[in-house]
């Protein structure tokens, strides 16, 4: 046989083979990391819930998910144990790695709407109205949807009337009997 016919095939193997061999070795790596858990670890489970372990057994995990909630899981269901740090900031929102001197920027647009008393001499001496960021309510929308409504009517009506011609019928209204 020609050897260049024999190398797909040996390339074909030695993928294989590798691909096999990391697959493995990540198996290995979660089986490991599913043994070393202790109680109060935080984990992440397969499905994503976060919860702190409270008992280890030989196939089960018992996690406490919340005040009085206690869940049983398999230990294969556990897909992360997360380490102190990490786990505080997504469950509790506790961040211990923050510099005091690093601007904060808010999660919000809180920011957008408040004044400072700089900015509100310095819009007083402009002389520039403020803009209102809040929602309109529902009446004054209710009543800007009737004024441009009739608005229109007014404006079809006259079009109409200058033409002679009799209004058209629409939604489905039609001549024929």
């Amino acid at each position: 046989m020609n050897t260049l016919t024999l190398l797909p095939l040996i390339v074909l193997i030695a993928a294989m083979f590798l691909l096999t061999r990391s697959n493995k070795k990540r198996q290995q790596q979660a089986q490991n990391m599913r043994n070393e858990v202790q109680p109060g670890s935080g984990v992440r489970t397969i499905g994503g819930m976060y919860a702190t372990v409270k008992e280890v057994n030989d196939d089960t995990v018992l996690l406490d998910a919340g005040p009085g909630v206690e869940l049983l899981f398999a230990k294969n269901a556990i897909g992360s144990v997360l380490t102190d740090d990490e786990y505080n900031r997504i469950v509790h929102g506790v961040e211990h790695d923050l510099k005091s001197d690093a601007a904060v920027v808010p999660d919000d647009a809180s920011s957008l709407t408040e004044t400072d008393d700089e900015s509100a001499d310095a819009a007083a001496a402009s002389d520039d109205k403020a803009v209102d960021l809040g929602k309109k309510d529902e009446a004054e929308e209710t009543a800007e949807a009737k004024t441009e409504d009739k608005a229109e009517v007014e404006e079809a009506g006259t079009v109409e009337a200058k033409a002679g011609e009799e209004p058209k019928k629409t939604d489905g209204e039609t001549d024929a009997k």
